[in-house]
């Protein structure tokens, strides 16, 4: 049965935050002080959550810190389990 990939942060971010609050990248860069090519980055899932862009968006947002970063791991930890076929049999 095929999986569908987990949901990135960044595409949590457009479509929950950024297009209801009516918001652009460039907006939400100058609020949290952040350059704009990291939030389109991030948007376009070309780059990550760091704990420090995580405080940021959860202070601008109204949200947990860990919201982004529990996405973040869920995306991360989704890539290895499609290729556990290629993973080593446990040690007996």
């Amino acid at each position: 049965m095929a999986r569908r990939k987990p949901t990135t942060p960044g595409e949590i971010l457009q479509e929950e935050y950024l297009t209801p609050l009516g918001l652009t990248q460039q907006k939400l860069a100058d609020h949290i002080d952040y350059d704009v090519k990291v939030i389109n980055r991030l948007i376009n899932g070309r780059t990550s959550v760091t704990a420090p862009l995580a405080l940021k968006l959860a202070a601008a947002l109204n949200t947990s810190p860990n919201f982004g970063l529990t996405l973040k791991r869920r995306w991360i930890f989704m890539k290895p389990q499609r290729l556990s076929a290629n993973f080593p049999k446990h040690l007996s």
